[in-house]
């Protein structure tokens, strides 16, 4: 199987429902604000499909999404949300899909992401932080079942463009004469 990410379209609304609601059990979203987050002019959603699957034979293909919320020119950017199907976690997809939501932030000249996290979900915590994300304070009871939240930032990095084949700069090496 090939992972494809594609932007999120009118049609995943269901199968985002789906894993949304089987995800995030007492906290899930209603399904009419993820279908106004999915058109919003300052939304970027994505999905996790099998690329080698034809969408429209498998409107339910859908196993990962995430979604970012950055209007062009505030300076800030917040990750909505991020879910990936039990049987695709541990692959490196929670990662790949935060780095494309950063990738566009910094596209929209976010200066900062902010997201917040379950207290209770080291995994989720440690995938942020080694993203660079840093621990800014806690939301108290955040959370329908009373689990705090933790909220966090990223500074979000610039670009560095250098040819393919091209290592990074050496050090100067000073020569005396």
């Amino acid at each position: 199987m090939s992972v494809l990410l594609r932007r999120a379209r009118p049609d995943d609304l269901g199968a985002i429902m789906r894993l949304e609601r089987d995800t995030f059990t007492d906290d899930a979203w209603p399904e009419d604000t993820m279908r106004r987050e999915l058109a919003s002019e300052h939304g970027y959603y994505l999905v996790a499909v099998d690329g080698e699957t034809d969408a429209a034979a498998a409107p339910d293909a859908v196993f990962g999404y995430a979604g970012l919320l950055a209007p062009r020119g505030s300076g800030q950017g917040d990750i909505q949300t991020i879910a990936v199907e039990p049987a695709h976690r541990g692959a490196g997809l929670g990662r790949v899909l935060m780095q494309a939501l950063i990738a566009e932030a910094r596209r929209r000249e976010a200066v900062h992401v902010f997201l917040e996290v379950r207290a209770d979900n080291p995994v989720a915590r440690g995938l942020y932080a080694s993203l660079g994300f840093t621990e800014l304070g806690v939301r108290p009871r955040y959370y329908r079942n009373g689990v705090d939240a933790v909220l966090m930032r990223l500074e979000v990095p610039q670009t560095v463009t250098r040819p393919a084949d091209a290592r990074p700069a050496d050090p100067i090496e000073e020569t005396q004469s």
